[in-house]
């Protein structure tokens, strides 16, 4: 059966010579403005493709030229031709197979918004007219002596700003507000705006057509683009190269001029905005323009420089190819052939473009979730994860038995693992990367904890008095009950005193008025006041009390003041000594919910003091909090004091950050020289055995459930 014809509209532009000599061609469909660079071979069968048969096109080729073709060869173009639509379609079955080819290529409205969503594009003009009216204006911006200014104003904004550095990052700072956000976006719009039209006016420079201009929407943020595919039109690398760089240089053009401006404006708005012009073009050029990684202006410049179209899809056929062969040696041929040097350089470009993307996804997925309704966004967020990064990678692993098989379709699964050492090695280490995911292992869980006794009694001024007597001085042993020491207060000693002296009246005058008639009736009155000043008479009594501190329990005083001494005067609330209790001792420890959740009574633990080289404590765990602390009661275990535990400072409380449980820890072994104060330091908590899978499904499905909630 005939192939179809050539569409009519086709047209043809010569172009440089491909990497082994050979000329090259670029063939046009203006319908799409699309453009196809073909090899000689391809070019000398497409101009006879008149004949439309492949035996004769062969032979002609053949015949006519150094070349040696085949029908094969033939087919191959014609299947080319058919899959992009370069053919006239005809009535009948061919046409129907073709249209199903493009439906399939189009995917469902489901497909086209997962590869849409984040990005494409709204053409809002034809700019080819005008832009051709107004090159005669800007056709000065491409001579020497613009040049020559351009570089000496950069110069001079350098020296200026180096003069005056400290003012300009201080500005840096001041603009981190929301005006000052604000102003960097009207900039950076402003700036890609005139980067685009960098490349609309050197591209009708080269007198190509510039169909449409408009906005691309990049994860909903609005940016300009315009179509310079027509450059493919021009058969001077150098000339493609100039219209791929001109919106850079047109950036950094205004990065000298603005820096240049900042220099010598006074201060005022136009100095600030010459300020955010230079930063926000520096910036935007270098981290995003320029990068190779994804299809902005430096991939098409490094494109054209190697003169490799479509780089990313031939060095990803590649790096797919290498990573094969590294892992089962299945001797296939490379998709192209490259010198060593240049196949090198192409896979590592693969490998950095992939962990580049990932790196963006990964960012972009988190911007869609900021930036969108917590459910949205979670959504979103799942979707570009896993479309963008999961799939590729599911698709290039389920390709791997299907090669295999076809590698070793008679010897089979067994045989090929015996003969082929290294498919053997690669299956091994991946059942020992899914063993690792899969097999529980026992979980750790790290904190700062505190080392203290279980029972201290802090001795504390009830208020302003004097030291009367000091029984017992620092490390003394005390028996309970044993007084601590004695204080007294001048004060209270007073009120005590005339409060006796008002219960003896009260008693005597209620003797009295049993005795004199007159006075019979007052005896309620007088019985109230006797009881009023007994109360006030025990209170005072049990407040002297305080003033005698006694031992709740055994132990030994520790931290007493070294200038406490008999006759000493000290303030309310003052600390004067701590009863520690030697023989029992704990570490308490915060953890917070997500660790808590692999913490059991009896698990065991180690203590190591924060600043000694030892002794290492063994521990075990005693008791779990149910609920969460609403404030952190030990302040050395917050982050901000070198702890663990994230807190933030709220009326001169210790909030945590995350709901955090109190965890309690006995010691197992001797204190050794840790006994003789309390300490900070590490607890590593030996929890229970998990699956690091399932430990991280739950971890993902806690904070998926979390963020889903409003």
């Amino acid at each position: 059966m005939p192939w179809p014809a050539l569409r009519q509209e086709l047209a043809l532009f010569g172009s440089e010579r491909l990497q082994d000599g050979q000329p090259s061609w670029t063939l046009h469909d203006p319908v799409r403005n699309q453009f196809f660079r073909i090899d000689w071979p391809t070019f000398e069968i497409v101009c006879r493709w008149t004949t439309r048969d492949a035996l004769a096109i062969a032979q002609s080729v053949s015949a006519q030229t150094p070349l040696s073709v085949g029908s094969e060869d033939v087919e191959a173009v014609g299947r080319f031709l058919m899959e992009n639509q370069l053919v006239q379609i005809a009535a009948g079955g061919q046409a129907r197979a073709m249209g199903n080819r493009l439906q399939a290529q189009r995917g469902t409205w489901k497909t086209w918004l997962l590869h849409h969503y984040l990005f494409f594009r709204v053409p809002l003009a034809r700019p080819d007219a005008w832009l051709q009216r107004l090159l005669p204006w800007v056709a000065p911006l491409w001579s020497r002596g613009f040049l020559l200014a351009t570089l000496m104003a950069l110069a001079l904004g350098v020296v200026l700003i180096a003069r005056d550095w400290g003012r300009f990052s201080n500005t840096l700072l001041d603009t981190f507000s929301w005006s000052g956000l604000a102003g960097y976006g009207v900039a950076l719009m402003a700036a890609k705006l005139l980067h685009e039209l960098g490349h609309a006016f050197t591209a009708k420079r080269y007198g190509c057509r510039v169909p449409a201009m408009g906005v691309a929407l990049l994860v909903l943020f609005p940016v300009a683009y315009t179509d310079t595919n027509e450059v493919w039109k021009l058969g001077d690398r150098q000339k493609r190269l100039s219209v791929a760089g001109a919106g850079i240089l047109t950036e950094l053009t205004i990065a000298a001029w603005a820096s240049l401006a900042w220099g010598l404006l006074p201060d005022g708005p136009l100095k600030s905005a010459a300020f955010v012009l230079a930063t926000t073009t520096w910036v935007a050029t270098v981290a995003i323009n320029a990068s190779p990684f994804m299809r902005f202006d430096g991939y098409f410049l490094l494109s054209d420089w190697l003169d490799m179209p479509n780089l990313h899809a031939r060095s990803f056929a590649l790096a797919r190819w290498d990573l094969r062969e590294r892992l089962f040696a299945l001797g296939l041929p490379p998709p192209e052939v490259f010198a060593p040097a240049r196949r090198r350089g192409l896979i590592a470009f693969a490998y950095a473009t992939w962990a580049y993307r990932l790196i963006v996804f990964l960012g972009i997925a988190a911007l869609v979730y900021s930036f969108f309704i917590k459910a949205v966004g979670v959504l979103l967020f799942v979707v570009e994860i896993g479309w963008f990064v999961a799939w590729p990678l599911w698709t290039e692993i389920r390709l791997w038995p299907a090669l295999l098989r076809q590698r070793n379709e008679a010897a089979g699964w067994a045989a090929m693992l015996r003969s082929n050492a290294r498919a053997r090695r690669s299956v091994m280490w991946s059942l020992a990367v899914v063993l690792v995911f899969l097999l529980p292992w026992p979980t750790r869980q790290s904190g700062a904890g505190l080392l203290r006794p279980v029972d201290t009694f802090a001795v504390y001024a009830p208020a302003g008095a004097r030291v009367v007597a000091l029984n017992h001085r620092e490390g003394a042993p005390l028996t309970a009950g044993e007084t601590l020491l004695e204080l007294e207060s001048p004060d209270l000693q007073v009120r005590l005193t005339r409060a006796q002296l008002r219960l003896a009246r009260a008693r005597v005058q209620a003797e009295q008025a049993g005795v004199s008639a007159e006075q019979r009736g007052n005896i309620p009155v007088l019985e109230q006041e006797r009881q009023t000043a007994a109360a006030e008479v025990n209170t005072l009594l049990a407040e002297l009390q305080l003033y005698r501190p006694t031992a709740p329990f055994s132990g030994v005083l520790r931290d007493v003041p070294q200038d406490l001494q008999v006759g000493s005067w000290v303030a309310a609330k003052e600390r004067m000594g701590l009863l520690v209790r030697p023989d029992a001792w704990q570490v308490e420890l915060y953890v917070d919910e997500e660790a808590v959740q692999h913490i059991a009574v009896g698990d065991g633990a180690t203590f190591h003091a924060d600043g000694l080289e030892g002794p290492t404590l063994a521990l075990a765990v005693s008791a779990i909090d149910r609920e969460a602390i609403h404030e952190l009661p030990l302040g050395m275990l917050a982050a901000q004091a070198g702890g663990s535990v994230l807190t933030r400072n709220k009326q001169y409380q210790l909030i945590p950050e995350r709901a955090t449980y109190k965890v309690l820890l006995r010691i197992e072994s001797p204190l050794g020289s840790l006994a003789e104060q309390s300490w900070r330091g590490t607890v590593v908590v030996r929890g229970r055995w998990q699956a690091p899978l399932v430990r991280f499904w739950r971890s993902a499905m806690a904070v998926f459930w979390r963020e889903l909630g409003f």
